[in-house]
């Protein structure tokens, strides 16, 4: 490597290290779930992942994964329109595009790809993209992979979405693009009002729902479904690699003319492969089990997520009222946000401290995400550990 090249690279990491911004990957010895162990011999309650209904060692969906293989290989050594589908990965479309109500679906390998793939073969110098200024990093870049007039507007701020509304008037189409469950913060978005605005300025309305669908909404059926609206947002991206198993790939649900164009021009989908069948067998297996469950972890995960929210807010900390089991324990300060973490996870707590520039500056939290495995005594460890650690 060039040496002068290295030593930037060096000097740059020691200083994100020094600034206590460095991310660290712990190594599991176990698989995912509520109660894990670590390379470093600690067995921790772990409350910082995105396994919301406990999925992601779920015995049918792990029993689903390995049929998969073993009905339809390891994988299609190519990409879908070279050398064809399987059966599986259609039946994968249909059944998310129905539980999202959405008319169609495409698959990629992440959300991430969806979002960077969705807009460039749809929207162009001619048109206009309204966004939330808090969007995720995968929206922001497919935003920016397209010619489109870009238009921020403030967070969730409905008379600022209605400005860059009017502001896009003269462009030829517009759409307003949101999270439908901010991964931060954990606010739920307004989609009703959203769908309300697009309909008056006759806009487009995209959702990214990955951190919603599985459990918001009655359901499961995600951020549409909380706010009455399913049915009526003409795009919504998701992942499988969340609520849905934990696994990976994505989808684009959306009208069916909107799946057709993106089959033909979204470079992600066009030049990268599909999901393993592995994968796509068992995403099937966790819809049925969601649709077959009534709303059970919907409604399960809202009360262990209120009963968590109350309590810590009961014992003095900063805790933002929310619907989702995505709960900000609101620090500001990013050294003590880093101390009380390391403190909880000597104390058998495996919670991530987040900070600039994952979030605003002055803004530092610890994000605590509950899910349908935890129990009310793993709940009362947290919140005793916080407890302590504030001590």
């Amino acid at each position: 490597m060039n040496s002068d090249f290295r030593d930037y690279l060096s000097e740059e990491l020691n200083d994100i290290k020094g600034k206590k911004l460095y991310k660290n990957e712990r190594v599991l010895t176990t698989p995912q779930g509520s109660h894990i162990e670590t390379e470093d011999g600690k067995k921790v309650l772990n409350f910082c992942s995105n396994n919301y209904i406990g999925f992601a060692n779920n015995d049918a969906i792990k029993k689903a994964a390995a049929l998969g293989i073993e009905k339809w290989g390891f994988g299609l050594s190519s990409v879908r329109f070279i050398c064809g589908t399987q059966s599986v990965h259609k039946q994968l479309e249909k059944d998310i595009a129905e539980f999202t109500g959405c008319e169609d679906a495409i698959l990629y390998a992440a959300c991430f790809d969806a979002n960077g793939g969705v807009f460039e073969p749809l929207f162009d110098n001619n048109d206009a993209i309204i966004s939330d200024e808090l969007n995720h990093a995968s929206i922001i870049d497919g935003i920016r992979l397209s010619k489109a007039k870009r238009i921020r507007y403030k967070h969730m701020d409905m008379a600022d979405l209605k400005k860059g509304l009017i502001e896009a008037e003269d462009s030829r189409f517009r759409i307003i693009c949101t999270d439908g469950v901010f991964s931060m913060d954990g606010d739920i978005t307004p989609v009703d009002k959203i769908c309300e605005l697009a309909e008056k300025y006759n806009a487009l309305v995209m959702v990214d729902d990955s951190h919603a669908t599985g459990y918001i909404g009655k359901t499961g059926r995600g951020s549409a479904e909380y706010c009455g609206v399913l049915g009526k947002v003409d795009i919504i991206t998701t992942t499988f690699g969340k609520a849905l198993g934990g696994a990976s790939g994505g989808a684009v649900c959306a009208r069916k003319e909107i799946v057709e164009m993106l089959r033909q021009k979204s470079r992600p989908y066009l030049f990268s492969n599909t999901l393993p069948p592995a994968v796509a067998s068992a995403s099937v297996k966790a819809l049925s089990l969601l649709k077959m469950s009534n709303g059970k972890y919907s409604s399960d995960l809202k009360n262990k997520s209120d009963y968590f929210r109350g309590r810590m807010k009961e014992q003095g900390f900063d805790v933002p009222d929310g619907e989702t089991a995505i709960i900000p324990v609101m620090l500001y300060d990013e050294s003590l946000a880093v101390r009380i973490a390391e403190n909880l996870y000597e104390n058998g707590i495996y919670v991530i401290p987040f900070s600039f520039p994952v979030v605003p500056k002055g803004k530092a939290r610890i994000r605590v995400q509950i899910s349908c495995e935890h129990t009310t005594n793993d709940i009362n460890r947290l919140l005793e550990a916080f407890k302590q650690a504030s001590r």
